[in-house]
């Protein structure tokens, strides 16, 4: 399973949209190609819903699953065998 940590699109300790885009434009997404993903929120920040669906927009168009959470208790948001 493929991590993706949202601490990593901090800019200045928030979440900000136009840095936010820019770095999840320079994601090579090939790396999660058929693969399961799971995404971990922030825990000290709070982060904007528009920041997960432009994420999960992103990922599902070749991730096979897509979670959100902790591995041991991920909620699966995205199954692309259910679509």
């Amino acid at each position: 399973m493929e991590t993706i940590q949202l601490d990593d699109f901090l800019d200045g300790g928030i979440i900000r949209e136009k840095s936010f885009r820019e770095m999840v434009s320079k994601i090579d997404y090939r790396l999660y190609q058929n693969k399961k993903v799971i995404i971990k929120g922030c825990a000290g920040v709070q982060v904007p819903t528009w920041a997960y669906l432009i994420l999960v927009s992103r990922i599902a168009q070749i991730a096979d699953k897509i979670y959100y959470g902790e591995p041991r208790s991920a909620v699966k948001i995205f199954d692309k065998k259910k679509i």
